[in-house]
């Protein structure tokens, strides 16, 4: 038997505190990219009971994918967007999940994000990496913005970090690996930067700038 909303959020309020618990209920976010990033920082955020987690992206689950990234074998060839929120819904069924299957660009980010208070930027692509947070920078100066880079090989964790860049841009990772140089991408050292993400998430949410 599925537990009811009440004793879930009961139970999370109880670990995280009420007056946290409630600031994460009422908290609405973007998660762009649902690869080995995107995808573990929206299960963060469904387990940390956030009240609304808009998921986005165009591709669909790869075999190649499963390395590090939140998917299974039988959902490959689903999108991921469709994949995605069976997951989620399965932490969290009183989380409201929405997904938007479709590649974003300069020209539909300002409707597709208009809604949405703190975006995730979780791309593969440097362009359109680039792209995201140059446009949410200059549409939308209000809203927050988390994005990554540099997580690849097989150096320490250790030298993944959170930097604040601006009053409300952040960037995770280590700022120089590349998929292009050796071992490429592995579980362990991506979800490291993609738990930095979620988390500065968190803090953003609870207003929690004591670390800056």
């Amino acid at each position: 038997m599925i537990p009811t909303r009440e004793e879930i959020y009961s139970v999370l309020a109880e670990r995280h505190g009420a007056e946290l618990q409630k600031k994460l209920f009422s908290a609405r976010t973007a998660v762009c990219g649902l690869g080995g990033l995107g995808s573990n920082i929206a299960v963060c955020l469904a387990r940390a009971g956030v009240g609304h987690i808009r998921i986005i992206d165009f591709d669909r689950v790869d075999i190649s994918n499963i390395n590090r990234q939140q998917y299974f074998l039988e959902q490959l060839g689903q999108y991921k967007t469709d994949a995605l929120y069976e997951i989620l819904k399965k932490i969290n069924p009183y989380c409201e999940i929405v997904g938007t299957t479709v590649r974003l660009t300069e020209e539909n980010i300002p409707e597709i994000l208009a809604s949405e208070d703190i975006i995730c930027e979780a791309f593969d692509c440097p362009e359109a990496k680039a792209e995201l947070v140059n446009c949410v920078l200059e549409r939308f100066p209000e809203k927050y913005l988390v994005a990554a880079s540099g997580m690849a090989g097989l150096s320490s964790a250790n030298t993944i970090r959170t930097r604040r860049i601006t009053k409300r841009f952040y960037l995770s990772g280590d700022g120089e690996s590349d998929i292009s140089e050796g071992t490429g991408l592995l579980a362990s050292r991506v979800m490291v930067c993609a738990a930095h993400q979620a988390h500065k998430v968190i803090q953003i949410i609870n207003e929690d700038f004591k670390e800056e």
